[in-house]
C-alpha cells in the first residue's frame, strides 16, 4: 500500500466527522463529461458556456438554454452513480460521513442513496416559475423538455427554469456549507480542480485534514498543507475500500 493510501485509510478509520466536497470529476467515470474539457458537455453541440448560464441571455433567448438542458437531462437519465458516489454513500451509512457538498447538478449522489447533501449550484430536480415563483419537480415538466418544448407555468404562463445557479447568482446554502467544513475533522475533496469560487475557498477554512483526489489540474495554493492524490478517482477509492472495514453496503 502506498503512503498516501495508508494515510487516508488511517484518517478515515480514526474519525467519525467527515465531510466531502465534490465536483464534475466524480461523475466522468459514469459517462457524464465534465463541462469545459475537450470532450466536455459544452462541446456536445458546440454550446457557448457564457450564454448557457447567463441569466440575461436566458431572458432574451431561453430556447438556447432549454436545448442544452434537454441534452443534459437525456445524458443523466442514461447513467448510474460511479464507484466513488457509492463509496460516499457507504461512508454515510457507516455514520462516518456527515454530509456532502457538491458543485454538481446531476443528482448522482441522490441516485447513489446519499441523503445529507448541499447542492450549492442547485440541481435539475427542482424548478420554479420565474414570474410567480410556483415550484415544480422535474417529473412534472420533463416530457415538455425532452420534446423540445419550453415549459410554461400552469398558473401564469411564465417560464419555468431549474433551481440551478446561473452566472452572477449566489450559490445555495453556502453558510451551511461553511459551517460543515469549518467543523470537519476530515474533508474529502473529490473531482474538482478548485478553480470555481466560492467552492474553491472551502478547503482553506477547515480545522481538520484535507485530502484532495482528482485526475488532472488542481488549482490550490499551499498544496503542502493538503494530501493530494492525482489519479483516477474510482481506482483510488476502490483501493481504499479494499483496505477499510466499514458497516453498510452500497450494492
Amino acid at each position: 500500500m502506498d503512503d498516501n493510501l495508508e494515510t487516508v485509510k488511517e484518517l478515515i478509520n480514526k474519525t467519525d466527522n467527515i465531510y466531502a466536497l465534490t465536483g464534475a470529476g466524480i461523475s466522468t467515470n459514469a459517462g457524464l463529461p465534465d463541462f469545459r474539457g475537450p470532450k466536455g458537455i459544452y462541446r456536445l453541440k458546440n454550446y457557448d458556456a457564457d450564454k448557457i448560464f447567463d441569466i440575461k441571455y436566458f431572458s432574451i433567448n431561453p430556447e438556447y438554454f432549454y436545448n442544452f438542458i434537454k441534452d443534459f437531462i437525456n445524458l443523466t437519465d442514461k447513467i448510474e452513480p460511479t464507484f466513488t458516489h457509492r463509496f460516499l454513500y457507504k461512508l454515510e451509512k457507516s455514520k462516518k460521513l456527515k454530509g456532502i457538498i457538491t458543485q454538481n447538478i446531476d443528482m448522482l449522489h441522490e441516485k447513489a442513496g446519499s441523503r445529507n447533501i448541499i447542492n450549492i449550484h442547485g440541481s435539475i430536480k427542482d424548478w420554479f416559475c420565474v414570474e410567480c415563483g410556483k415550484d415544480y419537480d422535474l417529473i412534472d415538466i420533463k416530457d415538455k423538455i425532452v420534446s423540445s418544448k419550453i415549459p410554461e407555468c400552469e398558473l401564469c404562463g411564465g417560464l419555468i427554469r431549474p433551481n440551478i445557479v446561473f452566472y452572477g447568482e449566489s450559490v445555495q446554502n453556502y453558510d451551511l456549507a461553511v459551517k460543515w467544513v469549518s467543523n470537519a475533522d476530515l474533508l474529502l475533496v473529490i473531482g474538482t480542480s478548485l478553480n470555481v469560487y466560492p467552492a474553491s475557498f472551502l478547503p482553506s477554512i477547515t480545522k481538520g485534514k484535507v485530502v484532495i483526489v482528482n485526475k488532472g489540474e488542481i488549482s490550490v495554493s499551499h498544496l503542502g498543507k493538503f494530501i493530494v492524490i492525482n489519479e483516477d478517482i474510482d481506482e483510488f477509492f476502490k483501493k481504499l475500500d479494499e483496505n477499510l472495514i466499514l458497516e453498510g453496503n452500497y450494492d
